[in-house]
């Protein structure tokens, strides 16, 4: 085989480190991350080609480029979330956290086109009647919450979401635990007793888990809570359609501030971790120690969409918070301020029944 030049860069596709030819493997492998890096042989000359996501993204043409359509980029001063909207609309706050502050966002270069997107499918109308039932249903928010329209400021976003495919291969290794028990003699008050006293056999154990990811999401958005946007996914994958601007008007867009190779590595946490749930379900016995994985990934591919939300930010007293509902599915998630007398009145009423109740058994 043709020597390789010491120059030459093979950039891992998930964190960006140089990945580094592993002879047993028979593939370039990042020694961080354990990413495999694809590659394909020259037949003319024996170079090696890299077709892994960071030579894609390199390489991503400028038609690929931009909105399709004259957009104004601002970014909030307050929660720094980047916003895309008409550029006719003026004199407007941060659709995220309310702040009149924002300054025009200048990019060094223009951002990664989704290729496709949800189209928003709930209503408004019904997004609003949604939230009245669920503050009406907050038992512990003050009173004067459930007084205000806070309902008036509900608005449709559509927020940024890389996903990613790739097909795992994951070897493991740990010790399977086995339980068994002995019956053990001993003396309590002047007596002999007997017990059954649990105990673990410990015994190697390995094997392989493969498994395929498919859209594996990643959240691209900072203006958002990131518990709350899990709350109210999934956003069904299966149902996106080609990005067209005509999807968009009216809405503001979020541009991404998650880039794709930070986007990549937390995605890659999140298939190894549940690898490791994998793994774990394979090991014989009725418990486990040290387990290790060496997760392979291979095939990865990603996709840059846009998802709908309706989204409600408000202020009580000091602290804003959000209300999130999914605009293809209707899942809601929020957040809401709690009445420090209504806890205290709650306490206080458990008190009373636990003074009661020992009361009873006294008599």
């Amino acid at each position: 085989m043709p020597e390789i030049s010491a120059l030459d860069k093979y950039p891992c596709a998930a964190c960006g480190a140089q990945a580094e030819w592993n002879p047993a493997k028979q593939l370039l492998i990042c020694p961080f991350c354990g990413s495999a890096t694809p590659f394909s042989v020259d037949s003319k000359t024996g170079a090696i080609q890299e077709l892994d996501l960071a030579k894609a993204l390199r390489e991503l043409p400028a038609e690929e480029r931009g909105w399709l359509t004259e957009r104004r980029t601002v970014q909030c001063q307050s929660c720094k979330a980047v916003s895309v909207f008409d550029p006719e609309r003026v004199g407007q706050n941060c659709e995220f956290c309310g702040s009149p502050a924002l300054v025009d966002y200048k990019e060094i270069k223009a951002p990664i086109r989704p290729q496709s997107l949800l189209p928003f499918k709930v209503a408004e109308s019904q997004v609003r009647e949604q939230i009245r039932s669920w503050y009406a249903s907050k038992w512990l928010a003050p009173g004067a919450l459930k007084r205000r329209a806070l309902v008036d400021r509900v608005h449709g976003v559509y927020i940024p979401y890389w996903t990613f495919d790739a097909q795992a291969v994951c070897p493991w290794e740990a010790e399977a635990g086995h339980y068994y028990y002995t019956t053990e003699t001993y003396h309590e008050g002047g007596q002999t007793r007997t017990r059954q006293v649990r105990h673990t056999r410990w015994e190697p154990a390995s094997g392989e888990v493969q498994h395929f990811f498919d859209d594996e999401p990643i959240p691209g958005t900072q203006g958002i809570s990131a518990a709350l946007l899990k709350q109210v996914e999934p956003f069904p994958t299966t149902d996106l359609v080609p990005y067209q601007t005509a999807y968009l008007s009216g809405f503001v867009v979020e541009h991404y501030q998650v880039v794709l190779f930070d986007a990549a590595e937390r995605s890659r946490g999140a298939m190894t971790s549940a690898l490791e749930q994998m793994c774990a379900g394979q090991i014989p016995g009725d418990t486990h120690r040290n387990l290790q994985i060496h997760p392979v990934f291979t095939g990865q591919t990603f996709k840059h969409i846009l998802v709908p939300v309706w989204l409600l930010t408000y202020n009580f007293g000091q602290r804003p918070y959000q209300v999130v509902v999914n605009g293809y599915t209707g899942r809601m998630a929020g957040e809401y301020p709690k009445s420090f007398w209504k806890i205290l009145l709650l306490v206080l009423l458990a008190l009373v029944v636990i003074l009661i109740i020992i009361w009873a058994q006294g008599n």
